[in-house]
């Protein structure tokens, strides 16, 4: 059987190059990414990473990929990432893995956005998997209940111990439930007037190519 995840993950490192600063993403695919870069890497390529999540720092320092943070570098050559949903026109649904305030913001900072998917994540409009909101634990009931005057469905995401999740950053998520979202840029704005949401999934426009790993082991590439 075809692991859609992996030739799809290991595709994108063609578009790595010698010297680049790289956005590392988070999730089941990019991690076959990062595999194969660490393998690169000790096969002399140098790159220098930036990851999105602390899961994805410690996996790319167990593979001798260096990082440096947000923070030290002026620009990212690419960034390759994982999409929860993702449709023909480069919109999308991030945020499954808890990393979507980092993954918007190595995103934001990159020259080249790629995405590394399976098919079944190629959807004709975004809403079947929930919308990630990561929001501020003080006042989190507030911000719930704000939505849901607005007839938004959301859950607090907790652990499997049901533990309340925190995010990378310290935060809590809320995942939109039960809900098309048919215009996302409305989305976006409405989302934005709430106070407490520090970021909301929806990748609107970020990324360039997808790269789509199929059953058949075909590989599809999606270009803007």
């Amino acid at each position: 059987m075809v692991n859609q995840k992996k030739i799809a993950g290991e595709k994108a490192c063609e578009w790595v190059e010698y010297g680049m600063v790289v956005g590392l993403g988070t999730g089941s695919t990019v991690y076959y990414t990062i595999e194969k870069l660490g393998e690169l890497v000790q096969q002399g390529l140098k790159i220098t990473g930036v990851a999105t999540s602390e899961q994805t720092a410690r996996q790319a320092e167990k593979l001798g990929i260096p990082l440096k943070s947000l923070n030290d570098v002026v620009e990212i050559d690419i960034t390759i990432d994982g999409a929860d949903e993702v449709t023909g026109a480069f919109q999308g649904i991030k945020g499954g893995g808890g990393a979507l305030l980092r993954e918007k913001m190595v995103a934001e900072a990159s020259r080249l956005n790629i995405w590394v998917v399976g098919e079944e994540k190629l959807v004709d409009s975004l809403g079947n998997f929930p919308l990630p909101l990561e929001v501020i634990p003080f006042g989190w009931k507030q911000i719930k209940r704000s939505l849901e005057k607005e007839g938004i469905q959301a859950t607090l995401r907790t652990q499997q111990n049901k533990e309340i999740y925190q995010t990378n950053n310290g935060n809590y998520i809320l995942d939109i439930v039960n809900q098309t979202f048919t215009n996302p840029i409305k989305w976006q704005e409405k989302l934005a007037q709430v106070p407490g949401i520090v970021e909301q999934g929806l990748f609107l426009n970020y990324v360039d190519i997808i790269i789509c790993g199929k059953a058949d082991g075909e590989i599809e590439l999606i270009k803007k």
